[in-house]
């Protein structure tokens, strides 16, 4: 195969592993009823005039399945944290006992278990999309050096490993959005 297909397979191949990661990354958002330090990636704090992640200014534990605790590098971010929490919308009531700030992760009801598999389903499938249009991008690379004289069967192959990647990582989404729902389902 000549370099300019082995390039166009392996920049598909990298933006496919690219839309896994990021469905990873955001699956990780998507609570499955036990309390996680990744349920609060979403939260942004204002430290000194920035918007800081919150887990580069406090310490998040979690201590069972059902609590978070943080406790502020700086005392005096408390209140800040906890207005950062609230102003995150993630469904969180934080409670200021003056040392530390407890979150309850409660329950999740039947009804939000279903809304966040249908997130997650989602999700999926707007990863499956990349993976589509890093699949079209490839073939209409091959397609065009097929004009500019490249053999049609070195095209052909290559639209063929185009499309094994393309299943491979389709079928990666479906095993990582099967092992979601199930943990997100779970009692």
């Amino acid at each position: 195969m000549t370099e300019e297909i082995e390039f166009i397979l392996d920049s598909t191949q990298e933006s496919m592993v690219g839309s896994i990661a990021h469905l990873e990354k955001t699956f990780l958002n998507i609570r499955a009823g036990k309390a996680s330090p990744a349920m609060l990636g979403s939260v942004f704090v204002d430290y000194y005039g920035s918007a800081t992640p919150l887990s580069q200014i406090a310490k998040i534990s979690v201590p069972d399945a059902r609590t978070i605790t943080l406790q502020p590098f700086e005392k005096n971010m408390l209140h800040t944290i906890e207005k950062a929490i609230m102003v995150a919308n993630i469904g969180f009531n934080p409670m200021n006992n003056g040392d530390l700030i407890i979150i309850s992760v409660p329950p999740l009801t039947e009804e939000r278990r279903k809304d966040l598999a249908k997130q997650a389903k989602s999700e999926a499938e707007d990863a499956k999309i990349g993976i589509r249009n890093a699949r079209k991008d490839a073939n209409s690379e091959i397609k065009k050096l097929e004009k500019e004289g490249t053999s049609e069967d070195i095209c052909k192959r290559a639209e063929d490993e185009v499309q094994t990647l393309t299943n491979n990582f389709i079928k990666k989404i479906d095993e990582h959005l099967a092992i979601k729902e199930a943990e997100i389902m779970k009692v």
